[in-house]
């Protein structure tokens, strides 16, 4: 139907409200109660409105429009109702407004800048309320409420939760407050609805959980943006509490190509900014991925992309989870790939650098089994050509060779040694050679000897649990570090205490003492106090005074670091020693080679790797021709829905835990000893997310300076 608005003619919907109707043709009618996905309450008074005919202005929220109607809002009677509503509404509100985080973006701000009404007008009756931070994740500040209900009207009718409303204080005034003695009871899901429809700063999330430098989706969805890869975690999780394993697995597969692997050994970067570690415990989000990865079947493998072949060629060195995923977005591009790989096997550290406990072979050949079939497709010849037991240092001969790019992976390898009295000694092992002896089945002997592990990282506990397993008398592990600020993950430290492995934070190395043969017979470490970098960022270490403690050992091992080897002679520019210069695109100082993953950003993680691989993958094909689009969409589109309803205790509960061998028989053999998810496990698990997605579904208001 039409009806005409400030002169203007309108066309609309005969279910819509005059507020809609203007606002959808541009025209800005002041409101604060009304929200594009809330029902009208007419509330504020900010939308009163002339209609011709009516003796009385109306509330544009709540009048429905009608054929032939003629509205004007700017007039007298209506522009005089609107002030006064504005000036009740300001007579309470706090004036420092540049005091509040909302400041720039606040909606009160914007309609009484609109309207005209001036702060030196408002009659100031502070409230003083104090701030309820019960909420873990939200802060309410009642001295900021205007009382419009938008967060009421959210949480009952977007969330079908109803865990908040209006109640009567001690002094008489009305409040928004816990439908109940607490939030558990009330059935909060800490969606944050009520957070994202506030106009004003009344609703904000809790100091730390907003950053600076992030973008508001990053904010919202920390757990996304957490991961290296930018899986869409909470669309997996989403269908596993579902029990949809190949939908999740397709979610996770649109990004990575190894959900097994990654849900067996990933650092999870994404559960330690999970804003639940405010509530209980994160969410088991790596274990999640594995509970869906061991049940897929592959119905995703249809919808992967295979592009018509190109007539380029590509070579990547170094068969590792960065230079396999890459290859297997460069094949789906259409380009022709060869992986030339030093070791007989592929995985690069995956099966070389982490103990089999962690991860087994039979991962590691499935999924680069799988890489190889999603490539190949319908093609008469493999896409990606596998080239084993090859050292490749002279990265420009293959361009010579008739390679368009190259892409170097080859990761760190070389385990570092720390140039203190005694690292020279016999029966003194280095991380990256005594894990792949192990892997290889020709174990460096630490049978009956007394063992200690230097370093803090994940990669020295790899090899204090392996000695455990290799049957070690004892095994102790120091570290430079205290415990909280160790890089090697909480449960891993908590996993080897209970199979021996002894933890001594915070200590120096001072030397490794010779027995009197020329082999290890001690380790002599001292306690820290302070340890700190100095302006020139140089390492300050400060020691306790008589804090010297000399450890027995037959054996120490070096579980410092690692760093990549046979760089030196590529003919590259190098940066930081032994790395590789890259730029954000990952080319090197050779046009037509690139370089991806640890070789160029130190020793990080398999998914940091995995990341590299794709961004270089799609440099490679904007080098070759392509447009670099490596995206993939291995399932069709779902709008989740956004009623939640009220929070099962379940829900209130810390994370899931699955089924450990214990400690006593698992350090006796190299088998996995971490049971995956049982399906009631992952649903019940998965059901504790907060889906902080579907926040970012609600529609954000635009200001008046926006239409």
């Amino acid at each position: 139907m039409k009806l005409t608005i400030d002169g203007q003619t309108v066309e609309t919907r005969g279910d819509r409200s005059i507020l809609n109707a203007a606002l959808d043709a541009g025209i800005f009618v002041p409101h604060l109660c009304g929200h594009p996905d809330l029902e009208p309450i007419g509330g504020c008074g900010l939308c009163m409105v002339d209609v011709e005919g009516l003796d009385e202005p109306v509330r544009a929220c709540m009048t429905a429009v009608k054929e032939g109607m003629v509205v004007n809002t700017k007039g007298e009677r209506a522009d005089k109702l609107r002030r006064l509503a504005m000036e009740l509404i300001l007579a309470t509100h706090p004036a420092d407004c540049t005091g509040c985080p909302k400041y720039g973006v606040c909606e009160l701000q914007s309609m009484y800048q609109y309207m005209g009404v001036s702060p030196q007008r408002w009659r100031c009756k502070g409230r003083t309320v104090p701030t309820d931070d019960s909420n873990p994740l939200i802060t309410h500040m009642f001295t900021r409420c205007i009382r419009c209900g938008r967060c009421v009207r959210a949480c009952e009718g977007l969330r079908g939760v109803g865990a908040i409303g209006f109640h009567r204080a001690e002094d008489g005034s009305m409040r928004v407050a816990i439908n109940g003695a607490s939030l558990e009871e009330a059935g909060c899901r800490f969606c944050g609805a009520c957070v994202e429809v506030c106009p004003t700063g009344s609703i904000l999330d809790m100091v730390g959980l907003v950053q600076e430098g992030r973008s508001h989706e990053d904010n919202i969805v920390p757990c996304r943006s957490g991961c290296p890869a930018h899986v869409d975690i909470p669309r997996y999780l989403r269908y596993i509490e579902a029990g949809e394993w190949e939908k999740a697995t397709a979610v996770v597969r649109e990004k990575v190509p190894f959900p097994e692997t990654l849900g067996t050994i990933c650092t999870h970067d994404c559960q330690s900014v999970c804003k639940r570690n405010h509530l209980y415990e994160p969410l088991s989000i790596c274990r999640l991925k594995r509970a869906a990865a061991v049940r897929d079947t592959g119905a995703w493998k249809s919808r992967v992309r295979h592009e018509p072949l190109t007539g380029k060629k590509a070579a990547v060195i170094g068969a590792g989870p960065g230079g396999l995923t890459a290859a297997l977005y460069l094949a789906e591009k259409g380009h022709k790939v060869d992986v030339i790989e030093a070791n007989g096997k592929t995985g690069g550290q995956l099966r070389y650098g982490i103990p089999a406990y962690r991860l087994p072979d039979e991962t590691i050949d499935k999924e680069a089994a799988t890489i190889l079939e999603i490539s190949q497709g319908a093609d008469p010849e493999p896409r990606i050509g596998l080239r084993m037991g090859e050292r490749v240092t002279d990265p420009q001969a293959l361009l010579r060779q008739g390679y368009d790019a190259v892409l170097i992976t080859v990761g760190t390898h070389r385990g570092n040694v720390l140039p203190m009295e005694g690292h020279d000694l016999e029966n003194v092992y280095v991380n990256t050679e005594f894990l792949k002896a192990a892997r290889e089945g020709r174990p460096q002997p630490v049978e009956g000897g007394r063992v200690v592990v230097l370093g803090g990282g994940n990669v020295a506990y790899d090899c204090a649990r392996t000695a455990v397993r290799l049957g070690a008398k004892s095994v102790d592990v120091a570290c430079l570090e205290a415990e909280d600020a160790m890089t090697s993950t909480p449960e891993e430290r908590e996993e080897a205490a209970e199979e021996g492995v002894v933890l001594h934070d915070a200590y120096a190395f001072t030397s490794i003492n010779d027995d009197g043969t020329g082999k290890v017979g001690s380790m002599t470490i001292h306690k820290i106090d302070k340890f700190y970098f100095d302006e020139n960022h140089r390492a300050v270490t400060e020691l306790v005074e008589g804090g010297e403690l000399t450890l027995p050992a037959d054996y120490v091992i070096f579980g410092v670091g690692q760093r990549p080897e046979d760089t030196a002679g590529m003919g590259l520019e190098l940066t930081h020693g032994p790395y590789i210069a890259a730029d954000d695109d990952l080319r090197t100082s050779v046009e037509g080679i690139f370089a991806a993953g640890d070789v160029v950003t130190g020793t990080k993680s398999v998914i940091a790797a995995i990341a590299q691989g794709r961004v270089a993958a799609s440099s490679i094909d904007r080098y070759l021709g392509g447009d670099g689009d490596i995206s993939a969409e291995l399932l069709d589109p779902e709008e989740p829905s956004p009623d939640l309803g009220k929070a099962p205790a379940e829900f209130y509960t810390k994370a899931t835990q699955p089924r450990f061998t214990p400690g006593e028989e698992r350090k006796a053999t190299f088998e996995p000893f971490e049971c995956p998810f049982t399906e009631d496990e992952a649903s019940c698990e998965a059901s504790r997310c907060l889906k902080c997605d579907l926040r970012l579904k609600i529609t954000r208001p635009r200001l008046w300076n926006e239409y």
